[in-house]
């Protein structure tokens, strides 16, 4: 194996890692978004009012769960990459404490993920979407392989960002490191 092969399948930094989550909660968060903005051939009474009551509401609570889950993994990857709990209480406008207690268990889920896996799996939506930030975390390239090519389908045109809008930019660890080679 050359060198440049070791570096292409080097693990991610655990802040790479927690930076590709956060792309992912951003990409689901624009998604649902946006599936928000047509308004449906059928979708309102000839009054304008709605044909299923209740709808849009439930639309913008899933929009609004998914914004919290892109500002958890947002806290995450600041605290994995150094940042202490006062620099994400000013930010949020709230004290350290405050920020530690709303977004310390995230950061600690985050960190168990990164573990090996023992096998064990919870069912349930809850245990699917811990089983997907845990893909997400164990295979990086996958998923930012995946956000690439979701970055490429919704350019606009008016930036340069490459072939490889995700993937490009994560940093992977020094090779050496994990095999006790020194640097």
């Amino acid at each position: 194996m050359t060198e440049r092969d070791a570096e292409a399948t080097a693990p991610c930094t655990d802040a790479a890692r927690a930076r590709l989550v956060t792309a992912y909660e951003a990409c689901e968060l624009a998604d649902l978004a946006r599936t928000a903005v047509p308004i449906g051939e059928h979708e309102l009474n000839p009054d304008g009012t709605p044909r299923a009551p209740g709808a849009v509401l439930a639309d913008a609570a899933r929009v609004l769960a998914a914004a919290q889950r892109f500002l958890e993994a947002a806290v995450v990857f600041e605290r994995v990459g150094g940042a202490d709990w006062q620099l994400v209480g000013d930010v949020l406008d709230v004290s350290p404490r405050t920020a530690r207690v709303r977004f310390a268990m995230s950061e600690a889920a985050f960190r168990e993920e990164l573990l090996p896996s023992e096998g064990t799996g919870s069912g349930g939506a809850a245990g699917e979407a811990s089983s997907l930030r845990a893909h997400m975390v164990r295979e990086p390239l996958e998923t930012a392989l995946d956000l690439d090519d979701w970055v490429l389908r919704h350019e606009d045109g008016d930036s340069d960002l490459g072939t490889a809008p995700v993937s490009g930019g994560l940093v992977q660890r020094d090779p050496r490191r994990r095999t006790g080679k020194p640097s």
